[in-house]
């Protein structure tokens, strides 16, 4: 509810300063300041007068609200011809003849401002100022008092108008050229810290170079004395060596025990050098990093033989390397890798009184992560913070009886680096500690890209192709990796023109698309394969790293992963897709009714049609006749062996392209398993003991086949 004030018609010239003079008057009398008096003034013959130039005239209403706080509100209003281009002036893309931008500039004044209009109807505005909180509120009674006092009051001249117009000019003059005073001195008191700054990041960046360049006299010293020492310190673990070899004479008990001595403080220092000079070469920069191809189990085999000496003088302990599953070879130096986990293991016999020192491995998405959990005394969680800091060694019992250099771990932790990867640890007190390393699966600085990247797009009549449109030459070599030995080839393209020439050399059963390719849009390929006749229906897979699945599918894509993807989800993910809506036929070729039976019950909460053949014969005819999405087939059969099936199946067009996985418990010879790695899916042994480890084995198998499991 609100109590009108007063109300002007607009008809003359002269009513535009009344109203103006009335503005004031009544800010005045409502308690505003004299700057909210000049801004209301302002503003309201500013409307005003746009109601008398372009319609002729108006209305003008004053009144109070009685909210809390109150409110003062004009309404202007006129019948005039609206405005047509309203949304223009109140965007800023409008600039009047007079260029005074009334309309917004009244709006700044006001705290509220609306204003409406409709072409031939006229227009509208209601502007709004809040009343100062501190000043009591206005009753009903005192703003009738207020409007009678207008009632009585002589209007004033227009000379008095401008007169006072002039003084509100020149108080704002003032008011200016003392905000311009205090922006000078702002200004100059800036400037002041400016100059301070910069003399700062001056005398900073001298001490940074005088650092930098102690620094490098320090990786200079290190890495020249590092070669003084080895020389002489080899002479005398060899000179030792003579000496205890007793090639010169016999020794008495005594200096045997003193050349000892000798020969293990040389072999001490030996080891502090080596690694001193290690991390010389590290921090300056002259670390070569030589990438090849290796296994996580080649390098588990090195390691145990090279830490068998040391197990000999602590029986208590007991080194366990599990058996690594699903990880794909490495491309990386693995000296440096087998460094770091030496030095890992190394630490963990030191600190290990009993128990065991476990080594594992995992990988997750395109990294692997080494672990090396001991059973040791741990490590205190202060001190968790500096025990990869060079030099420092954690006081305990067991301090004493061990001697360290204090740089194994810091050393560790910098090849981890220089490799692309990282460390960390996680420890309690008395229970022990673990150890990880996390090494890129590709060493990113390799000079070459591996062959297998190299795609020529020979099409492969035995697998089903799959389009990759990455650029990424790290995922691009994962992705290969996951489908070697699956029923599935990868088409590698690097770029959308490379996608569009596959699609015509080739008709693949899915496409996986990265949506961040270098400098192209990769959502109108999306919408232009959904939309093109010819490649509507191919399963579209979107891998990338930013989580937008939401827009991708509303896309049409058929799928969406986030990089890293693991293997088995990604094989799963395509099954899936490319299964969707058909029936899975499995086919077991088995002599043995039992086996079948066992492998039947694997396999009892799989979407698979499984059907069953008791010898070769009856397994190739129902091949020929079903033609299943994939064959178990064994090796040892009467009348017909397992490879005598396998060789007319692939020399038959119509089974030819059928993945088939070995289920055998015959020992293969070396020829035996090269023929089948060339014409299997995969080998499983009929002999596990563990019935999860069978389980997880066939899932495997199958889904390296291209079927689709329930997970």
């Amino acid at each position: 509810m609100s109590t009108t004030i007063l109300t002007l018609e607009i008809r003359y010239e002269q009513d535009v300063v009344l109203t103006r003079q009335q503005a004031r008057q009544i800010a005045q009398a409502l308690g505003f300041d004299a700057q909210d008096q000049a801004r209301l003034a302002t503003g309201v013959s500013e409307i005003a007068r746009n109601a008398f130039v372009y319609a002729k005239g108006g209305t003008v209403e004053f009144s109070v609200d009685d909210n809390s706080p109150q409110n003062f509100w004009i309404r202007i209003h006129d019948r005039g011809p609206g405005i047509a281009n309203l949304k223009a002036i109140l965007d800023g893309q409008y600039t009047s003849e007079t260029g005074m931008g009334g309309i917004i500039g009244t709006g700044r004044l006001m705290d509220r401002f609306e204003i409406s209009s409709v072409v031939n109807e006229g227009t509208t505005v209601l502007m709004g100022k809040t009343l100062s909180k501190r000043s009591p509120k206005l009753t009903t009674g005192r703003l009738h008092q207020i409007r009678d006092d207008l009632d009585n009051r002589k209007p004033q001249n227009p000379f008095e108008e401008i007169q006072r117009q002039n003084q509100e000019l020149l108080g704002t003059m003032e008011e200016l050229r003392k905000r311009e005073e205090e922006l000078s001195q702002l200004n100059r008191e800036l400037e002041d810290t400016n100059r301070g700054v910069v003399a700062l990041y001056a005398e900073l960046d001298e001490k940074a170079d005088s650092l930098q360049r102690a620094n490098e006299l320090k990786t200079r010293f290190l890495s020249n004395m590092s070669h003084e020492f080895r020389t002489p310190l080899n002479s005398v673990v060899s000179l030792s060596r003579i000496l205890l070899d007793r090639m010169d004479g016999p020794l008495t008990t005594e200096q045997e025990k003193q050349v000892l001595f000798m020969q293990k403080a040389a072999l001490g220092l030996l080891d502090l050098v080596n690694d001193l000079l290690d991390i010389a070469k590290v921090e300056a920069g002259k670390t070569e990093v030589y990438p090849s191809h290796f296994e996580v189990s080649d390098l588990f085999a090195t390691l145990r033989g090279m830490l068998r000496p040391l197990l000999a003088h602590n029986s208590s302990v007991t080194l366990i390397f599990e058996e690594p599953v699903g990880i794909l070879p490495l491309h990386t130096d693995e000296g440096k890798v087998a460094q770091i986990l030496r030095n890992f293991i190394s630490n963990a016999l030191k600190f290990t009184e009993q128990g065991e020192i476990r080594l594992a491995a995992v990988m997750t998405g395109n990294t692997v992560t080494f672990s090396v959990t001991d059973t040791g005394i741990g490590i205190g969680k202060d001190d968790q913070k500096r025990i990869f800091d060079e030099f420092i060694q954690i006081e305990s019992k067991l301090q004493k009886k061990v001697k360290g250099t204090g740089l194994g771990l810091p050393l560790s932790r910098k090849l981890a680096e220089l490799l692309g990867g990282s460390v960390s640890l996680k420890s309690e007190l008395g229970k022990g500690s673990t150890f990880f390393a996390s090494i890129p699966l590709m060493y990113s600085g390799a000079a070459e890209i591996p062959s297998i990247l190299q795609s020529t797009w020979q099409i492969d009549p035995t697998r089903r192709p799959i389009v990759v449109v990455e650029d990424h030459d790290e995922t691009l070599f994962t992705y290969e990796k996951y489908f070697q030995g699956s029923n599935y080839q990868l088409i590698s393209c690097r770029n959308l023109k490379e996608a569009k020439q596959a699609l015509t050399v080739c008709q693949p059963i899915a496409i996986i698309l990265d949506m961040l390719l270098e400098g192209e849009s990769s959502w109108a390929f999306l919408v232009e394969s959904k939309s093109h006749e010819q490649t509507r229906n191919i399963p579209i897979l979107v891998i990338t790293v930013v989580d937008n699945e939401k827009q991708v599918m509303a896309q049409g894509a058929d799928g969406f992963l986030i990089k890293p993807v693991d293997r088995f989800l990604l094989l799963n993910k395509l099954n899936t897709l490319v299964k969707q809506g058909r029936k899975q036929k499995l086919l077991l070729i088995d002599d043995d009714q039992a086996c079948r039976y066992v492998l039947k019950q694997l396999l009892v909460d799989t979407p698979l049609e499984i059907q069953e053949a008791a010898d070769g014969r009856e397994g190739i005819r129902l091949a020929q006749a079903e033609n299943p999405c994939c064959i178990v087939l064994d090796m040892t059969m009467p009348t017909m062996s397992g490879v005598e099936v396998l060789n007319q199946l692939k020399s038959n067009p119509v089974t030819r392209a059928i993945p088939v996985i070995v289920n055998t418990s015959k020992h293969l010879e070396a020829q035996e398993q090269n023929f089948l790695a060339q014409h299997t899916i995969a080998i499983i042994s009929k002999e596990i003991l563990s019935q999860e480890v069978a389980i997880a084995q066939l899932r495997e198998a199958l889904t390296k086949a291209g079927l689709f499991l329930n997970t």
